[in-house]
């Protein structure tokens, strides 16, 4: 209210204190929510924690000022410096791991949030047509998705935001395909990626395990 916010003002000017923190003093925030507050003011999206939805492997989303989330903002640099860096080309990233249980998908989820928190529009594909879990992760619809469109079912929606998270988006695996390595081979999922690399400024693809077939080889 009125009341409360020359409350504040009058306990930061008496205090030499920042107004947030003078907030905090008089019992009228948490820390939590000034740092929410800044969040929105620096354009730096992540879930709040009063309202807490998503999955709790999304760190970087859940707790962005970590210590393990220096470590994908640290990935997110070395990448853009690197194989996503230079020339005028966009380019896919496909993560991929030897077996199942590495955390391939922990990663290639945590790194798409990561890439959300910076301009431009990111898209999370889940590449693995076996076991997918990224619906899951973020919460969203399994029914139609990446197998819909290389069967050539394609429906309208099939890309759904993410929560919380403005600038993310997910392409979830959709129905169970029997031939899963047939549909990856297929012309139609390079057309696929070129135009998503047209209409988002990051792609990134989750895989299967290598342990699981040559999906993964298929897709990188």
């Amino acid at each position: 209210s009125a009341e409360q916010v020359k409350q504040a003002l009058d306990y930061q000017h008496s205090h030499n204190v920042r107004f947030g923190e003078a907030v905090v003093a008089l019992g009228l925030a948490r820390p939590a929510d000034i740092v929410w507050a800044l969040s929105q003011q620096f354009r730096y999206p992540y879930a709040p924690t009063t309202e807490q939805t998503l999955n709790e492997e999304l760190v970087v989303a859940n707790d962005p000022f970590s210590e393990e989330v220096e470590a994908f903002r640290d990935l997110r640099s070395q990448l853009l410096m690197t194989v996503l860096g230079g020339g005028e080309a966009r380019h896919a990233l496909a993560v991929v791991s030897p077996d199942v249980g590495d955390g391939k998908t922990f990663i290639a989820a945590n790194l798409a949030v990561a890439f959300s928190q910076l301009p431009g529009r990111t898209l999370l594909v889940d590449g693995d047509l076996r076991a997918a879990r990224l619906h899951e992760v973020f919460g969203v619809e399994s029914g139609a998705g990446l197998t819909s469109i290389l069967a050539g079912r394609a429906e309208p929606n099939v890309i759904k935001p993410v929560g919380h998270l403005p600038n993310l988006y997910l392409l979830p695996a959709g129905v169970v395909a029997p031939n899963p390595v047939e549909l990856l081979q297929q012309a139609a999922f390079s057309l696929l990626l070129r135009e998503l690399l047209d209409n988002f400024d990051h792609v990134i693809v989750d895989t299967p395990a290598a342990s699981r077939g040559s999906d993964a080889r298929i897709i990188a």
